[in-house]
């Protein structure tokens, strides 16, 4: 049930909670490099999961990355399709690793996996706060499409939701700082 909740809100109300987290530079640089190396880790044992759907083989990567595509769509069409383009090319070197065989496969998961996290994470020290998903999981999902908008506002594109996202943010770690403020 929380994670119907939480599908359910607009990508302003995700974003804004996720930039409460991420407001130093060093810690979004560390997410522009870590998570898309999570997201290249988990493609590759997902890439051995295969079915043939008619003759097309089907990936449990390419299942995956087109369920989180449907949400996207759902929040936000032109950060979706930026989103598509990303994840076609880590699924796609998904694939050209988990090719390489089981322990390369493996070896390469590990590394980008552990890898990505830890540059996260040395980024939140930066941050001086501990990464969104640890108050809620579903930030894993949104970390990407997040990304890919922070791309969008640094270009001047969707300047209303940048701003609306920036004021919520703030007023979420002004909240949080101090529970006892009541927010507006």
């Amino acid at each position: 049930m929380e994670a119907e909740k939480q599908a359910m809100k607009t990508l302003e109300d995700q974003m804004s909670f996720y930039a409460a987290y991420h407001q130093d530079g060093r810690n979004k640089a560390s997410h522009f490099i870590g998570v898309p190396m999570i997201m290249l880790s988990l493609f590759i044992p997902l890439a051995w999961i295969r079915v043939d759907a008619g003759g097309v083989p089907l990936t449990a990567a390419m299942l995956f990355a087109g369920t989180v595509m449907v949400y996207y769509f759902l929040l936000d069409i032109p950060l979706a399709i930026a989103m598509f383009g990303v994840s076609v090319l880590l699924v796609w070197v998904g694939h050209q690793i988990a090719a390489l065989g089981a322990a390369q496969g493996l070896a390469w998961f590990a590394v980008l996996f552990v890898g990505g996290w830890i540059i996260q994470l040395v980024g939140h020290v930066f941050e001086g706060r501990k990464p969104a998903l640890a108050d809620n999981l579903f930030q894993i999902f949104v970390a990407p499409i997040f990304l890919a908008a922070e791309i969008f506002f640094a270009l001047g594109y969707k300047p209303g939701l940048h701003h609306a996202v920036q004021e919520r943010a703030l007023q979420l770690r002004k909240t949080a700082a101090n529970p006892n403020l009541v927010s507006t």
